[in-house]
Formats: C-alpha cells, sequence, structure tokens
C-alpha cells in the first residue's frame, strides 16, 4: 500500500503512468475509477484506493463507463516491467528482494531497470520501498494496530527508525498519527488574496498548506482529510504574520516569501521543490531544465509530477515551470491563475527596466 496522500496526487494530476497501478472509487456515486479518468475531480474526503479493480467491485463499487477502469490499459513493455517491480517491492515490504532478484522475474538486467525505474517515476527502487513502508506504517497505526505492530508490520527493524524518518512522512509522532492527529495542533486560516480565497496551514514547525479555492467550506475539507482527529485552530500573530507575508508576495514589486516549512515529501520532491525556490520571478523554466538542473535529465514527468502535488503553492513557485513549447502547462488552482501569476512577474520585470532606461 503507498501513501495516500501520493496516491491522491497521482489522482489530481491525473497521471496516466499510474494506471493499471491502482484505482480510486468515490463513495458518493459507488463508482471506481483509473486515475487518468477525465470525469469531474471527487471531494478527497470520500474516496478509497484499491490495488486493483476486482478489490474495489468486492467492496461494492461499480466500474465507471467513461474510463473502463476494469479493462487493461496499453502499456510499453520497459513501463509494464517497472509496474510489475512495483507490484513486488510493495508485496515485499518486509523482507526487501534486490534488484538482481526483482529482475529475475520481471526481465532485464538491473541497471537497465534502476534506469527504467527513475526515469518512468523520479525516484529509485529503494525510495519506491520506502514510500510503501510509510504507505504500510499509515495503514497499520490507522487500522488501531498499536506502534510497535505497526513499526515491525511495515518491515522496519526498529522503532529508532521510524520516530527518525516520522517527521516528514507523517508529519508527527506515530502515536499521534495512529490517533488521527489527536493532540496535534494544525493552525490555519482563510483569507481573501487577489488569486481568490486562500488557505495557510501550519503546524508549530513550519507552514504545512497553500491552497487556493472559490470555496471556504472545499479548502478546510482539504485540510481536513489527513488529520480528521487533529485539532485545527484558526490562527494566532504567527500564522497571521506568515499569511500576510505570502498574500503581499503577489502584489507588485514584492519579494517571494522564505518561511518555515513542514511539508511531507519523498527525497525527489524536495530537490525539486528547492530547486523551484531558485527560480528568479519573472523568469521560467521547463519541466525538463529543472530536471537537468537536479542532475536527473530523463526525469521531466517526474519533476512535472512533483510540481503537481506541491502542497505550498507560491512559497515553492510551482508556476513557474512550463512545457519546453512555451505552454503553460498544469497548476493545480487552475491555468487561469498560473497566467494571472506569471503575468504579474513579467509586469514586474518590465517596470524595473523601463525605469532603468
Amino acid at each position: 500500500m503507498l501513501n495516500e496522500n501520493l496516491l491522491w496526487k497521482a489522482v489530481s494530476s491525473r497521471d496516466a503512468q499510474w494506471d493499471d497501478v491502482f484505482v480510486y472509487a468515490v463513495a458518493s456515486t459507488k463508482i471506481y475509477c483509473r486515475p487518468t479518468c477525465a470525469s469531474r475531480r471527487p471531494r478527497r474526503a470520500g474516496v478509497r484506493f484499491f490495488a486493483a479493480a476486482d478489490a474495489a467491485e468486492a467492496a461494492g463499487f461499480r466500474a465507471c463507463r467513461r474510463c473502463h477502469p476494469e479493462r487493461p490499459a496499453s502499456i510499453p513493455p520497459q513501463i509494464e516491467r517497472v509496474r510489475q517491480a512495483c507490484a513486488l517491492i510493495a508485496a515485499h515490504s518486509d523482507a526487501p528482494l534486490t534488484l538482481k532478484a526483482i529482475t529475475r522475474r520481471v526481465g532485464g538486467s538491473p541497471f537497465h531497470l534502476l534506469r527504467t525505474f527513475k526515469r518512468t517515476l523520479g525516484i529509485s527502487p529503494r525510495e519506491y520501498l520506502e514510500a510503501c513502508r510509510i504507505g504500510c506504517l499509515k495503514a497499520g497505526l490507522r487500522n488501531g494496530n498499536g506502534v510497535a505492530a505497526a513499526t515491525y508490520g511495515a518491515g522496519y527493524g526498529s522503532g529508532s527508525r521510524v520516530y527518525e524518518k516520522a517527521p516528514a512522512a507523517l508529519g508527527m509522532t506515530p502515536a499521534t498519527y495512529a490517533s488521527g492527529g489527536k493532540g496535534e495542533y494544525v493552525r490555519y486560516a482563510i483569507v481573501d488574496s487577489p488569486l481568490g480565497r486562500m488557505l495557510v496551514g501550519a503546524t508549530p514547525r513550519g507552514i504545512c498548506a497553500v491552497k487556493i479555492g472559490s470555496s471556504d467550506e472545499t479548502l478546510a475539507a482539504d485540510l481536513r482529510a489527513e488529520y480528521p482527529a487533529a485539532t485545527l485552530v484558526t490562527g494566532d500573530r504567527q500564522l497571521e504574520s506568515w499569511t500576510s507575508t505570502i498574500v503581499s508576495s503577489l502584489r507588485p514589486g514584492a519579494p517571494d516569501p522564505r518561511l518555515p516549512l513542514d511539508v511531507r515529501a519523498t527525497a525527489f520532491q524536495r530537490r525539486v521543490w528547492k530547486e523551484l525556490q531558485k527560480i528568479p520571478r519573472g523568469q521560467t523554466r521547463s519541466y525538463a531544465d529543472v530536471a537537468r538542473r537536479i542532475a536527473q535529465p530523463r526525469a521531466s514527468r517526474a519533476v512535472a509530477r512533483a510540481c503537481a502535488t506541491n502542497p505550498v503553492a507560491i512559497v515553492v513557485p510551482c508556476h513557474r515551470v512550463v512545457r519546453a513549447d512555451g505552454g503553460l502547462g498544469g497548476y493545480h488552482w487552475g491555468a487561469s491563475r498560473k497566467r494571472e501569476l506569471l503575468a504579474l512577474e513579467d509586469a514586474e520585470i518590465s517596470r524595473d527596466a523601463d525605469s532603468r532606461g
């Protein structure tokens, strides 16, 4: 089982590389779909994830007539090998297989599998294994198995390793996560901004969410979905200051916000997001440019996924990444907002050039 937040981001960005890896089901409609389904995106709180269509049907869901998730997708052989490798890694997360053992079952060489795996998913098999373990850990904690049982059931040899990884992977200690975030305080504020309503959320460690939308209810529901038992409180002076800094950064001439962050991410995502923060206002990079700058020249699609999964809009300026042909590319908060942000920053540069002239 993978990190559900990762799976939800795949659904949000309609990432074709996840087709036939999992399906998602919507509680309100009792329908399940493949990640690339063009139907209206459901609310996160009502979505469940299944490893296969038959598992979704066994749970009482029926196949979508639009994307036909019960039918196998057409997948290139090299991608199929990666998919099979993912299944093997997930099935043996408690006793990891070597690359050589995996290739004996899926074909090819260890070197070729490693290269194809990283090019396809943007992470290594080892990082994928870690994501599987975190997913199993989270499932065990949510199911009430207890911290010790969930730790060893996920394949961790000691509790100390889990507590080392917990802040980045869970955002809190395993015991707190097991109670759905009980005892954890997440402060949040929803304010007006030039882009619409904006939610800024923070833990005591830093900003954990920046969301943009038109409905306060939807923004708040998204924040509640991950930690249903956490205490959500509306702001304090520190959060008010951080929120003001973020909103002010959307005004002409303002600097980029440099604020402490508390975000969950893979090693690859962190490298991408750090690189995005280096892009100056008024400039853009292509997905391929960013991939080259992090020494992963073939990982442009994975860079695009990392941009789509960025939880802190504006603070990590994923809107400054565009397609190689100059097209806008995707943006989680809508193409019109991305266009507006780029136009604002471009206008700043033009005004500065005119004033110097």
